[in-house]
């Protein structure tokens, strides 16, 4: 059994106060004025409460590259950025490409306590693009792998993407793409345009993440078959993902918070902080993949944490590895790029950061509404305060943040998951009550 909390005053999805009594993990009771001897009181007064985050695209490194990140580090920081489920991307070392690895993760995720860990199977074996993984033994085991990816490299052969929509058709699943021609971005260091040309750095063009995801969308209509888009990064692309919508495709896409906020201008300090797959784009790019999530064109949002060791980003631009840690800020970063400027109000961050992701990746438990009954899976976030980000904020193995430094709104307080504290008063719980 788990405590009994006593939430205080949380404004539900940023509406009026109410209390809500947290009892063996679910939410037993929401209302005015509640009270419960021996309850953990939580004073929640003027913090908004939302459904647990849910992160669709998460590299949690374990096993193979725990330098970089463990299981364990990585849901400490899920949870101090308000995160209660994390799907865990299959770039490990082994790939998790077979039911055996995809346990492993799983069992850690259990152990460590802080998120739920749904790991994502590799399409391909070793995420080489050759033949098909164990697919029906991952969805078999007791990982119950739903959701498929090389993400870090493109199912670039048609055939074998084909396939791979027609396998998991059998039993719902979602293959997620990558969507990078390979061919057209042999060597690129940034975004194609006006930057690259005057910094003289090899350009990755809009059209490398388009054509792949226009070919990806027609295979999922023949064979009618859902396809997620990873990490989605163009104009043109919410074009095509508006398109294939509106034909009745079964397509979702996502969209990362640094795509939301950031720009290829940074690249002009050589900071490899900034240096992300696919990169930073054009400012109309950013405009473009805010209109498309408020309109529900992008269906969610999801951080692409990857952390690396310092090494690997303190070094010149072009031997710099890509990825930036952003479980912690992913929150804050959509306040100030969605909440802000009107474009979401906070039932919608509970729908693009929680349910959607949730139902998507098809985990039970998760991104369900804050009614009674339901797990109390539960994030707490005051809206009042804000600051620069630090790195005192980070709590995994990486630093490789690339809002250090940057002024953010707002600050998760309390994270809960299925009824365990683990972030109270901004500060990650060093012990679990479970």
């Amino acid at each position: 059994m788990t405590e009994t909390l006593l939430i205080a005053g949380a404004r539900v999805l940023g509406r009026d106060g109410a209390d809500i009594l947290v009892e063996d993990g679910v939410i037993a009771e929401i209302g005015a004025g509640l009270s419960r001897d021996g309850a953990r009181v939580i004073d929640a007064d003027g913090l908004v409460a939302l459904p647990g985050l849910v992160d669709l695209h998460t590299h949690l490194r374990e096993p193979g590259y725990e330098a970089s990140e463990t299981i364990l580090t990585g849901t400490r920081a899920a949870a101090a950025g308000g995160f209660t489920a994390v799907f865990a991307m299959p770039n490990t070392s082994p790939v998790a490409d077979s039911a055996g690895v995809v346990e492993q993760e799983l069992a850690l995720g259990e152990a460590a306590g802080y998120a739920t860990v749904q790991p994502i199977g590799a399409v391909t074996v070793g995420q080489k693009g050759e033949r098909l993984a164990e697919l029906g033994a991952m969805a078999g085991s007791r990982a119950k792998v739903r959701v498929f990816s090389d993400d870090g490299f493109c199912v670039f052969d048609p055939l074998i993407m084909r396939r791979a929509l027609e396998y998991v058709k059998s039993f719902g699943g979602v293959i997620a793409q990558h969507a990078q021609d390979p061919r057209l971005t042999e060597g690129a260091q940034m975004n194609e345009g006006v930057v690259s040309a005057e910094l003289g750095l090899a350009g990755w063009p809009a059209v490398a993440e388009e054509s792949i995801i226009a070919r990806d969308v027609l295979l999922a209509e023949h064979v009618g078959s859902r396809l997620h888009v990873c990490h989605l990064s163009t104009a043109g692309s919410v074009d095509i993902i508006r398109w294939a919508k509106k034909r009745g495709i079964q397509v979702t896409a996502e969209v990362t918070p640094h795509h939301l906020l950031l720009t290829d201008e940074l690249v002009r300090g050589y900071d490899a902080r900034y240096k992300v797959n696919p990169p930073l784009r054009r400012e109309e790019d950013v405009l473009a993949v805010r209109e498309g999530l408020a309109d529900g064109t992008i269906d969610i949002v999801a951080t692409d944490h990857a952390p690396h060791p310092s090494e690997s980003k303190a070094c010149e631009w072009q031997a710099a590895a890509n990825g930036m840690v952003g479980l912690e800020s992913a929150l804050r970063v959509v306040h100030q790029s969605m909440v802000q400027t009107g474009l979401l109000e906070w039932d919608d961050i509970a729908r693009v950061m929680s349910s959607a992701p949730a139902r998507i990746g098809m985990l039970d438990g998760h991104g369900t509404p804050l009614e009674v009954g339901r797990p109390a899976n539960i994030t707490l976030y005051d809206l009042a305060v804000a600051g620069r980000f630090t790195q005192a904020e980070l709590h995994g193995r990486s630093e490789n943040s690339p809002y250090l430094g940057r002024e953010l709104p707002g600050r998760v307080e309390w994270t809960i998951h299925n009824g365990v504290v683990t972030l109270a008063e901004g500060a990650v719980a060093e012990e679990l009550v479970r």
